[in-house]
């Protein structure tokens, strides 16, 4: 094997598998002598791939961690392994991974051959994900063309549909895409109305890079999240939020969503009261309580009370087998 970069490649694909490899048996595998193995070993070194050699009879080269993540190589099964699940990692916007899990598709799915495009497409499309059940779901491609636009400081075009169903189109600058553990938005400076903006990106279709390119303004905030925050409160009323669990403060803790602060309060042996505000829709509150998966009382506000006896007797009635 007499080309270099191929040679290399290879020899890297064999080194990524989880064993040691002796100088012999690598030469043997790419045809070439045991002193090109070694100068190919230094070359990957150089590189930043931290490749370890061991001496002995039963020595060899492996590959180790290092300081720093250097580029994989993956083939066709991996690629699509990975990418299916950074698909779902991004639908179900996991908390604390959720921009990392789109950069990484983005990138990802820039690069994948047509084929395994394919693929992924038709595993993602077999399954079918537990979200919240309110329509607000958002395709892994309009997130990754987003990512991808922020990334690249792009402009980007999308139609828009606002909170009363109005239709509009929209030219941006897209600044970063944020996610609450149960939606994403993304911020970004809107070009023909001169201001920032957010937009929920389950209202965005088909967006698209323009190609042109733009050097990032200065957000009129600490950072997107903040923005986000502030924009989300002027948009949308918040709840005094007041209820009841039979059950300790922990486990409930443990089954209601980071954004519900302050956390549950002790109140007695086996009994929690929660009291915070929260900008979410009651229905969605009612759903949150409902999974806590325990006995509950609703103090208030008096729209999520209503709401959760309504949604109570609405469950009931589906399951009661009619009158004879």
């Amino acid at each position: 094997m007499t080309d270099t970069p191929a040679r290399l490649l290879n020899l890297l694909s064999l080194l990524q598998t989880p064993r040691e490899w002796p100088g012999t048996e690598l030469a043997d595998r790419l045809h070439v002598s045991p002193r090109t193995i070694r100068r190919d070993i230094d070359r990957l070194r150089d590189l930043g791939y931290p490749v370890e050699a061991t001496r002995g009879a039963v020595g060899g080269y492996r590959l180790v961690a290092g300081a720093a993540m250097p580029p994989l190589l993956l083939d066709d099964e991996e690629a699509v392994a990975i990418a299916v699940g950074l698909r779902a990692g991004a639908g179900h916007a996991i908390e604390g991974v959720e921009e990392a899990a789109v950069r990484a598709l983005a990138k990802l799915e820039q690069v994948l051959p047509a084929r395994l495009r394919h693929r992924v497409a038709t595993l993602q499309n077999a399954t079918i994900p537990l979200t919240r059940g309110d329509g607000a779901t958002v395709a892994p491609s309009t997130l990754t063309t987003l990512a991808a636009a922020v990334t690249a400081h792009e402009r980007l075009r999308f139609g828009y549909r606002a909170g009363d169903g109005a239709e509009s189109r929209r030219l941006v600058e897209p600044y970063r895409l944020v996610s609450t553990g149960h939606r994403w938005y993304l911020v970004a400076y809107d070009l023909e109305r001169e201001d920032w903006r957010t937009f929920r990106v389950d209202r965005v279709s088909e967006p698209f890079a323009t190609g042109a390119r733009f050097a990032p303004r200065e957000l009129p905030a600490a950072d997107a999240a903040e923005m986000l925050s502030h924009s989300a409160s002027r948009a949308q009323p918040e709840h005094d939020v007041d209820v009841t669990f039979a059950a300790p403060a922990e486990f409930v803790t443990a089954r209601l969503p980071s954004n519900l602060t302050p956390a549950p309060t002790p109140t007695g042996p086996g009994t929690c009261r929660l009291r915070a505000r929260s900008a979410d829709s009651v229905e969605w509150l009612a759903l949150r309580l409902a999974l806590v998966d325990c006995e509950f009382t609703v103090h208030g506000p008096d729209a999520l009370a209503s709401y959760v006896h309504s949604l109570g007797a609405r469950l009931t009635r589906s399951v009661t087998p009619p009158a004879p």
